[in-house]
Formats: structure tokens, C-alpha cells, sequence
């Protein structure tokens, strides 16, 4: 793929992240989301791009734009890719007002990235020094005690990131009879998944049921900075269990992150929405102007990069 097209994809992301930012606090999801999906789905228009959407807003039942398997871009083109879109990451987290909301993107080749159901899905993940000791079929204890040989860490200095849902109780109990720390998210695997990274330290391992197209988008960040990844499909009733038999799910499977992002040529793009563990919120200044964060990583050179730009929104819309 093009280089040049991760520039391009901040752009997407700055666009939903720039809109949806005016909604923050105000309680309104839908609203929100819908205004990122628009900004999302016009900036597309301007890139270069072969595209087909195998992670999105739904069914083409379900969304009017950003579809599963929606066509984007210059059709022309003889580079067809995968795009996998969150508009927003943490639609609660940026209704409430709290950290953790992010705009995301990620490309790559045709067929790299897994179609999956928007179900449920049991995670767990991991930053580039602890790569290949996890395993999601043993139990939380011993993940947590190789993750800290991993890490030359105590497991008392291991902190696991957990959603904060009932459905983690046991969990929650079985980490902290391992000893470890935890620090409880309300929303944004996405992020969170990446944290075990880039916080320095700060979250070291991510456990627990969270979506499944929410894995892919963060396997495909793990696998450009280095880390690693592992799911099991776990579908919560009837409805999400023929949509997983629809697309081939196996259900006895342990996916990982090269079953989830196959091959080395992958591109990740994230704005911040509110403020996060290693990503600034967007903020509004003076003379109707606004700064945005955004994270650019790139595989197969490693570049990590973190974009800071200002917005002359007046000029924005004009160019509309």
C-alpha cells in the first residue's frame, strides 16, 4: 500500500473526531455517532483508494453508510484493501464526558483483515515485551504471573485493564486473588488495547468480553507496534450466534493476531475524542480554531507516529 495513504486516514479520523466532539457531555450517542459516520464517509471520497468495508457500522440493513462489505473510494484503482471503521470508540464515554473515546481506522490488503460479526468476543492482549506468553486458554493467573516474567515486573506491579460490566465479576476476583492491579475502563477497548503499549507502563495486559469488530480494529494496532492478541468468539444469545455461524465463526477457535490481520502490510489511524491514557481530546480555541491528537502506526516499518495538528474551521467549511 501507499505510505502516503496513512496521512490521508488521520485526516478521516480528524474529520469524525473534530464533529463528534461538539456532543461531549451532552448525553446524545446516536447524535453523535451519526455526525462521525457523515464526516467519516465524505473525507473517504478524497483518498485514493480501492476500498471495501469488512469492519463498519453494521449490515447494509442496519446503517445507510460505512456498511459491511460498502464499496469506497476510486474503483479504478488495482490495489483493493480492507477498511475496518470506528467512527467512535467509546460512543458513552464521549456522551458522558470521561476519557477514552477515540476515531479509528485501519487498512490493509484484500483479505488481510477478518469480516467479523459484531458480537461478543473474550480478549486478551499484550505489548511487544510480553509477546507469545499469553494464552487465552489458560487461567488469568498464570497469564498474569508470565506476563510479569515478561516484563521483569512483580505481578503487584501488573496492572489489567478490565471493562467495567458485570459480566467481568469473576474476572475481577480472579485478578485480584492473583494479586495484580486493576484499572477498570467504562468504555474503549480500543484504546485500552493499545495502552499495553505505548502508556509506559501504565496497562500492562487487557482481559475480558468486549466486541469482536472492536479486536479486530485493535489486533491490527497490536500487529504494527509489535504486540500481541487472542479471541474466542462468545456470542451472548440465538441472534448472535446465527450471525456468527452466518460468517463462518469458529466457535472453538482461539483467533490470533495473525488470523485476525493476516500478512505485514497494515496502516492505523486513531483521533483522539476525549481525552485518553497517550491520546488528546479534541479542544476548542479561540477564533473558532481547534487542536486535534491522532496516532499513525505502520507496518512492516514499525513508525510510530503522533500528529499534532491545528484546525482553522472556518476554512473547513468552506471548502465544502
Amino acid at each position: 500500500m501507499n505510505r502516503d495513504l496513512g496521512i490521508n486516514l488521520c485526516r478521516v479520523t480528524e474529520a469524525a473526531a473534530l464533529a463528534s466532539a461538539k456532543y461531549l457531555g451532552k448525553g446524545k450517542k446516536n447524535d453523535s455517532d451519526n455526525i462521525a459516520v457523515d464526516q467519516m464517509r465524505a473525507m473517504f471520497n478524497y483518498l485514493g483508494i480501492n476500498g471495501r468495508v469488512v469492519i463498519g457500522e453494521g449490515e447494509i440493513d442496519e446503517a445507510p453508510m460505512l456498511y459491511i462489505g460498502e464499496e469506497i473510494g476510486d474503483m479504478s484503482q488495482d490495489d483493493v484493501v480492507d477498511i475496518a471503521v470506528d467512527p467512535i470508540d467509546g460512543t458513552a464515554s464521549l456522551a458522558n464526558g470521561t476519557s477514552n473515546s477515540i476515531s479509528v481506522i485501519a487498512v490493509a490488503p484484500q483479505g488481510c483483515l477478518l469480516n467479523a460479526p459484531d458480537v461478543y468476543m473474550n480478549k486478551i492482549a499484550t505489548g511487544s515485551k510480553a509477546k507469545g506468553v499469553i494464552d487465552i486458554k489458560k487461567s488469568t493467573k498464570e497469564n498474569i504471573e508470565n506476563v510479569a516474567k515478561a516484563l521483569n515486573k512483580k505481578v503487584s506491579d501488573i496492572t489489567v485493564s478490565v471493562l467495567h460490566r458485570p459480566r467481568h465479576e469473576k474476572l475481577v476476583e480472579e485478578i485480584r486473588e492473583a494479586g495484580a492491579r486493576i484499572s477498570m475502563v467504562e468504555d474503549g477497548d480500543v484504546l485500552t488495547a493499545i495502552a499495553t503499549e505505548l502508556s509506559d507502563g501504565k496497562i500492562d495486559l487487557i482481559m475480558g468480553i468486549g466486541g469482536a469488530p472492536e479486536g479486530v480494529i485493535a489486533a491490527a494496532a497490536l500487529k504494527c507496534l509489535g504486540g500481541d492478541f487472542q479471541g474466542v468468539f462468545a456470542p451472548s444469545d440465538s441472534k448472535q450466534v446465527k450471525r456468527c455461524l452466518k460468517m463462518g465463526v469458529d466457535f472453538d477457535k482461539v483467533y490470533t493476531i495473525d488470523d485476525l490481520v493476516k500478512g505485514d502490510d497494515v496502516l492505523f489511524a486513531a483521533t483522539g475524542i476525549t481525552d485518553g491514557t497517550f491520546l488528546k481530546g479534541v479542544s476548542y480555541t479561540k477564533n473558532n480554531m481547534a487542536k486535534t491528537q491522532s496516532l499513525l502506526l505502520r507496518l512492516p516499518s514499525g513508525t510510530i507516529r503522533y500528529i499534532d495538528s491545528v484546525h482553522k474551521l472556518n476554512q473547513k467549511l468552506d471548502q465544502k
